[in-house]
């Protein structure tokens, strides 16, 4: 039989006599550690980034326990003399105020426009930050922000206003900050502290006090609404500069407290309907206040925050404001007067009850009656005049008006028709020039007629020739009246004085008293006075004479081409002798339109005396004071 033979398996089908080759390792353990590695590596450098990060931010941060007690500009509040504060410098700080104090509505209405999280977030509100992020874009402009309460804090507290991204970061990382270290009614109690309200205010007493004469702790529905509202634009929505804008802001903080629920909507709208923004004391006391703050370092020396009580009387203020901006609207725009000065002062205390240095403070800070000097023309004459008495004159005493040359200069008259000799009284009066040159002369030349200047407080320059006797010098409308003064006060030249009381952090501290020195006998002021009588009786100054019996007295003085107008005038007001000094004229010295002493400037002496007895009864000569005579 045949054998089949067998075909042979291939080597790979046999049976191997040695042991199976184990499986292949997984490779999942392999991954896992690497990836475990490069999360450590990842957090590592992460860290490490991190922390450069916040060293980049937090490095040049001020030292927070001296940011929660910074130093800051020393305060200077100045008040009038019923209280009312008219101008502040530096920053104003009040009384330090607690949550339980206040009236529940203050705090409500700030939370309610600038944080309604307040209570919920840590610092930083996600949310609010999404919201106002839609309503910006939705908008086309910015109409919302995302800074809670603490970043506003934060910010006022430690950082700069500098718009930039490395800003807004330190802020929120402050912002944490403080939220870890206080509480929640602790930084709404530091914020009311510490925010600024505009005028120089910080915080919400100061404010109160500034713009409604209460302290936060008395302030109504409506005023905390206004309070609440200016930390958006304390300077634009200041009440005191911007009434409406103010007003109109207030409205939508009320209706924020509605919204949220802290008041009905009822009382928001009676609230926002019985909004009254008192208007500012004065429109231009600002040259007062520039005044009386001149030297305040020499007399104040110290970092202490000062309150001041000065001797400005807002209602006089008031009435010469409205009485000088009246007139050179009026007439004075049609004669070309473009500026105006008046000073009015106490005859026996000095004390300054109203000053306008200008029309318009806000227009130029210049003071026309402290930093001005100018010519006064005939109102120098009664020093002249008063140094021939003290030589011996009298005023019944007789006086050549005629024409008179001295070494080819000969003075006019104007329409002044001589008639041969005439008083010393009616020479002045009538202000003849020609007869004031011959008084000098009398009364011993230029020289002496300076010297009585001087001891009267008018420093010049002067013209040491007989032009003198017609007011060719130099002088300031506060100097010459106060030099006015001691005719209305039996002879003493009292200092200008513009502070009453003051008080350094609190504790009272002395204040100069009224101060003066006797000028000249009280014989030759009387003798003075009734000259003075005289020229508004029935010489150049019967313009400045007010509807009634009243002690009125004063000298006009115009200068050539009518460049400067004056008139000084002596009154009772108020119970006491009071020196009204007025100048009209141009900056640039051009001249005017036939303005003389005796017209406008004496017309607007009337016009103050008036509006002055408008407003409270004038007593009559003999109703006590020290302006008779």
């Amino acid at each position: 039989m045949a054998r089949i033979a067998r075909k042979p398996e291939p080597p790979a089908a046999r049976a191997s006599p040695r042991r199976a080759a184990p499986p292949a390792p997984a490779k999942r353990p392999r991954r896992a550690w690497r990836w475990l590695r490069w999360l450590v590596l990842l957090a590592v450098w992460g860290g490490v980034a991190l922390a450069g990060l916040l060293l980049f931010l937090t490095w040049d941060l001020p030292r927070t326990d001296l940011a929660l007690t910074t130093t800051r500009r020393a305060g200077v509040t100045l008040e009038a003399t019923d209280g009312r504060i008219i101008a502040t410098s530096g920053d104003v700080v009040g009384d330090i105020v607690r949550l339980r104090d206040l009236p529940p509505h203050l705090p409500a209405a700030v939370i309610a426009i600038e944080d309604r999280r307040f209570r919920d977030h840590l610092g930083i509100d996600p949310i609010g930050i999404a919201r106002a992020a839609y309503v910006n874009l939705t908008t086309g402009r910015v109409a919302q922000g995302g800074s809670t309460l603490t970043q506003q804090l934060a910010k006022n507290l430690f950082l700069t206003p500098e718009r930039s991204f490395r800003r807004k970061a330190q802020e929120a990382v402050m912002a944490l900050w403080l939220e870890w270290k206080f509480s929640k009614d602790e930084l709404l109690e530091i914020y009311l502290n510490r925010v600024y309200l505009g005028a120089g205010a910080y915080g919400v007493d100061a404010a109160a006090r500034l713009y409604f004469g209460v302290p936060a702790a008395r302030l109504n529905l409506w005023q905390s609404a206004i309070l609440a509202g200016l930390p958006k634009a304390p300077s634009r929505l200041n009440p005191r500069s911007a009434p409406e804008a103010a007003a109109g802001r207030a409205a939508e903080v009320l209706a924020a407290m509605a919204d949220v629920g802290v008041i009905t909507p009822r009382q928001a709208t009676q609230a926002a309907e019985a909004i009254r923004i008192p208007p500012r004391p004065s429109r231009d006391s600002g040259w007062f206040a520039d005044w009386v703050m001149d030297d305040l370092g020499s007399r104040f020396p110290g970092n202490a925050d000062l309150v001041l009580r000065t001797t400005l009387d807002l209602r006089m203020q008031a009435v010469v404001e409205a009485r000088l901006e009246a007139l050179l609207a009026g007439p004075g725009q049609r004669a070309r007067v473009g500026q105006g000065a008046v000073v009015a002062m106490e005859a026996a205390t000095g004390n300054i009850r109203a000053m306008a240095g200008g029309r318009d403070y806000r227009s130029t800070q210049f003071n026309r009656a402290t930093q001005a000097r100018r010519q006064p023309g005939s109102a120098f004459k009664p020093f002249v005049f008063l140094t021939a008495l003290e030589a011996g004159a009298t005023p019944q005493d007789p006086v050549a008006d005629g024409p008179l040359t001295l070494g080819g200069w000969s003075p006019g008259n104007g329409s002044w028709r001589p008639r041969g000799e005439i008083t010393l009284e009616e020479a002045l009066a009538h202000s003849v020039n020609t007869s004031a040159v011959r008084v000098l002369q009398r009364a011993g030349g230029a020289r002496a007629a300076i010297e009585t200047a001087r001891r009267f407080g008018l420093p010049g320059p002067f013209q040491r020739d007989a032009t003198i006797a017609l007011g060719t010098g130099e002088v300031t409308l506060l100097d010459l009246t106060a030099a006015y003064a001691p005719f209305a006060n039996g002879g003493l030249l009292p200092d200008p004085r513009g502070l009453a009381a003051a008080r350094a952090d609190g504790r009272a501290v002395p204040v100069a008293p009224p101060a003066s020195r006797r000028v000249t006998t009280p014989e030759a002021a009387q003798a003075m006075r009734r000259m003075l009588d005289a020229v508004v009786a029935r010489g150049t100054g019967r313009a400045a004479q007010p509807p009634g019996a009243r002690a009125v007295a004063g000298k006009t003085g115009t200068t050539q081409d009518f460049r400067d107008a004056w008139f000084i005038g002596i009154a009772p007001v108020a119970g006491a002798g009071l020196v009204i000094g007025i100048w009209l004229g141009n900056d640039d010295g051009s001249p005017m339109v036939d303005v003389a002493g005796g017209t406008l400037p004496a017309r607007l002496f009337r016009d103050i005396l008036e509006g002055l007895a408008q407003s409270e009864p004038v007593p009559s000569a003999s109703g006590g004071g020290t302006a008779g005579g």
